[in-house]
């Protein structure tokens, strides 16, 4: 659908640009006067303003996704440990040197079609390494301009290959001509989940988004439910999720935080387990009441009252959860330890049927991306508890 659109726009263009050319060419001949240079860029404006309002578009609520399958035939059982794995890769274009446009950095494109390449595959190779049984990556292009319209999901599907996965795509943006020094082009994108275990269904959910100008800039905000069979008749359902950016209001915030929360709670009512984990874009560290003059504007606190009972954070059992490595850099500039501005946005939430017996964010430095992986290790309970045991760092 973008494609043609885009298609469109510039057969209207060039129509357009070569009926002005010829009639300005004619008014010079017969010395009248010019088609002049400011009417020509007002009229490029207006059609370009016209192309990007009549492409945009948002995929429709409640959309049905389409399972790859290729794990093995088995079934999830209480009290036996399993591990998931949630990773922001960045569209593979942050290497630790690479400061990001909308961030107040310097670039719009990932360095090289090679740097895509091997970003991708290392953070690919940096998640088998790790083995997990549900991985969950965000920022997962398949075909943009700012990463040289490398299928970044293919590459992961290869790393991980004995797994069934999803792919909710959350990104399908019209040609953006900003900054115009590298214009961000067009790009489609999304979250792909990937599960050692057989996924019964999924589902897509759009979250409520920005209806100004800014909508051009976000992504199609949403989640995916996925559910996984348990041998007790119930499912292990998996949100996986990338919020709002950029100062979004607190509505939108709020919005989206209320929709999720609402989704779990009904799962969980229906005895399911439910483990969500993701970009959450928010300070997941800091306490609403925190006062922290050196955060950043648009790290805002993760509001945990929202959050339905029965549900926390697994890092809120940490003792210590300050000491935790953050996972995500600010990208206004390359990473410099100690000096770059550096917050965790991403992590789990479980339901209180669900034990964590592990959690850690893996330290690489950002090797790959902004973001480095979040890593927990937990078990189904028989019976719904509220996890009031304390983990270890």
């Amino acid at each position: 659908m973008q494609s043609a659109y885009i298609h469109l726009y510039l057969i209207m263009i060039n129509v357009i640009t070569f009926a002005l050319y010829g009639l300005d060419k004619w008014r010079a001949m017969t010395r009248q006067w010019r088609v002049r240079e400011k009417k020509l860029i007002i009229l490029a404006l207006i059609g370009y303003i016209i192309y990007l309002f009549a492409s945009y578009h948002r995929l429709e609520d409640n959309l049905p996704l389409e399972v790859e399958s290729h794990a093995a035939d088995a079934e999830l059982t209480t009290e036996k440990e399993y591990s998931a794995l949630t990773y922001n890769i960045g569209f593979g274009a942050y290497t630790p040197d690479f400061s990001f446009f909308m961030d107040g950095g310097k670039s719009s494109w990932a360095k090289s079609k090679d740097s895509v390449l091997k970003t991708v595959q290392g953070a690919g190779e940096l998640v088998a390494s790790y083995d997990p049984d549900f991985v969950l990556i965000e920022e997962v292009d398949l075909n943009s301009t700012r990463s040289y319209h490398v299928n970044e999901y293919t590459i992961l599907k290869e790393c991980l290959a004995d797994y069934d996965t999803v792919f909710a795509q959350n990104y399908d943006s019209a040609f953006l001509f900003y900054p115009f020094t590298q214009p961000h082009g067009s790009s489609k994108a999304g979250l792909a989940l990937f599960s050692r275990y057989p996924i019964k269904d999924s589902l897509r959910r759009s979250l409520p988004i920005s209806t100004s100008y800014n909508k051009f800039f976000d992504l199609d905000r949403c989640y995916s439910i996925s559910r996984i069979p348990v041998d007790n008749g119930k499912y292990l359902v998996i949100f996986q999720l990338h919020m709002s950016a950029y100062g979004n209001s607190d509505k939108i915030r709020k919005g989206q935080i209320r929709m999720l929360s609402a989704d779990m709670k009904k799962e969980y009512e229906a005895g399911n387990y439910v483990l969500c984990g993701g970009d959450f874009n928010h300070d997941l560290k800091a306490a609403e009441d925190d006062d922290f003059t050196d955060r950043e504007s648009w790290a805002y606190p993760f509001p945990r009252n929202m959050l339905p009972e029965h549900f926390s954070f697994c890092m809120d059992q940490l003792p210590k959860k300050e000491n935790l490595w953050n996972s995500s850099r600010n990208a206004d500039m390359k990473y410099i330890p100690g000096k770059t501005y550096t917050v965790t946005l991403d992590g789990f939430i479980i339901s209180d049927n669900v034990k964590c017996d592990m959690y850690k964010n893996i330290n690489t430095g950002y090797s790959y991306s902004d973001h480095d992986p979040v890593y927990v290790k937990f078990e189904l309970n028989k019976e719904s508890v509220l996890n009031k045991f304390k983990l270890k760092n």
